[in-house]
């Protein structure tokens, strides 16, 4: 085989093993034990170095006459501040009804904004804001794409649980 023929080949098969990396996300909700208790809005969202956001997801009250779930986002600060004013919300694919207490799983790499992630440091940050409740943001480091498996954690204290982030090239 002729040495820029078999680097060609080396470099396709190379390019379809990123496409074929697995990146899943496990969000826990805890059950509190409270008087009122609402379900969290959530934001799931990329930065890079640049401080670049990519939205993956927001889980906010979506069912609410008038738009009206749309008025408390601004409680998810951060999320808000980097992207969220700017978006004309709902978003498709990204917007979602709030979750109940318990463990959620995403499949990042089927969403639009993983599959055109460019190699790089990053950051998976997740923030969840609850009415009569608190504030909670858990940030996740990692590099893309990977060469090897990666069970990256971060643990909250109050309105996160455990974010879990694997990664398989």
């Amino acid at each position: 085989m002729k040495p820029h023929l078999a680097f060609a080949l080396a470099a396709l098969l190379g390019s379809s093993a990123l496409q074929a990396a697995d990146a899943q996300l496990t969000v826990q909700i805890p059950r509190l034990d409270v008087a009122e208790y609402h379900r969290p809005y959530v934001a799931i969202w990329l930065e890079n170095d640049a401080g670049h956001v990519s939205d993956l997801t927001v889980w906010y009250d979506t069912e609410m006459r008038d738009d009206e779930g749309e008025k408390w986002l601004k409680d998810l600060r951060q999320w808000w501040r980097r992207s969220g004013r700017g978006l004309d919300l709902p978003v498709d694919g990204i917007s979602a009804a709030t979750r109940p207490p318990g463990t959620h799983e995403l499949a990042l790499q089927d969403l639009p904004a993983f599959k055109e992630l460019a190699p790089g440091d990053y950051e998976l940050v997740v923030e969840a804001a609850r009415e009569v409740g608190g504030r909670e943001l858990l940030k996740v480091p990692f590099s893309w794409p990977v060469s090897q498996g990666a069970d990256l954690q971060a643990q909250g204290s109050r309105e996160l649980g455990q974010i879990r982030l694997q990664l398989t090239p």
